[in-house]
């Protein structure tokens, strides 16, 4: 993969965003990760961009949704509003837009693999989103989440959205690296053909969660959804 970060590069990226004057500097600074300006010590990193464009996203994501699905309740309206604005469709997005290309990364984050990393990539489709309110206001970025999500948002309204809880849980805990959610069973009852299993998930030594299922997957599922309510990462 070819990778730079040039005038060009970003004079293009700004007209595919669909916003030709968003200034040089706040692409530049959406596309820093925090390893790059821990590196150089002169430079801002993506993250106030990222939590800005966080919640520009959920807030255009949750219009659309509300004007989309008038009869759909609250419960619903989050599960698919998880799935439109998770990190795997933020990177599927930033794949589309070059951002693979053009994140500036610290020489460690760059041997470690950070540069494909769904995580990295989601965060830096955030901050983009944020520089976009930032430079060229609500409108603009509303626009460019609707197109750049649409179809996310498209597939949501045609079929029933189940959330893979341990794929969002694994997700959240690696996105700075950690080690992955450790699964363990720690109670069955019942006879062979109608056995329960209650599994908890740890990490970091911590247990973040407790569920109970009639396979193990769907208990392993159950745990990650209790330590994603835990982390104040989805509603009960």
């Amino acid at each position: 993969m070819e990778l730079g970060f040039s005038d060009a590069s970003i004079a293009e990226l700004a007209k595919s965003l669909g916003c030709r004057s968003l200034k040089t500097d706040l692409l530049r600074q959406a596309l820093t990760h925090s390893s790059y300006a821990r590196e150089q010590g002169t430079v801002c990193d993506n993250e106030r961009l990222e939590f800005l464009g966080d919640a520009v996203l959920k807030l255009v994501v949750s219009e659309e949704l509300m004007r989309r699905f008038p009869n759909e309740d609250e419960g619903r309206l989050s599960k698919i509003r998880a799935y439109v604005v998770s990190d795997k469709a933020l990177a599927t997005v930033a794949r589309k837009f070059g951002l693979e290309k053009l994140l500036l990364l610290g020489k460690g984050a760059e041997k470690t693999g950070e540069r494909s990393r769904n995580s990295v990539l989601a965060d830096a489709m955030e901050a983009i989103f944020g520089a976009v309110y930032v430079d060229c206001g609500l409108e603009a970025s509303k626009e460019l989440v609707l197109r750049a999500l649409g179809p996310a948002i498209e597939l949501a309204s045609r079929s029933k959205v189940e959330l893979n809880y341990k794929e969002m849980l694994q997700e959240y805990l690696q996105r700075d690296g950690a080690e992955s959610p450790k699964y363990r069973v720690v109670d069955t009852w019942g006879p062979d053909h109608e056995r329960v299993f209650v599994i908890q998930v740890i990490h970091g030594g911590e247990a973040l969660g407790k569920g109970k299922g009639k396979s193990k997957k769907d208990a392993s599922q159950m745990a990650a959804k209790a330590a994603l309510i835990k982390l104040g990462l989805i509603e009960e």
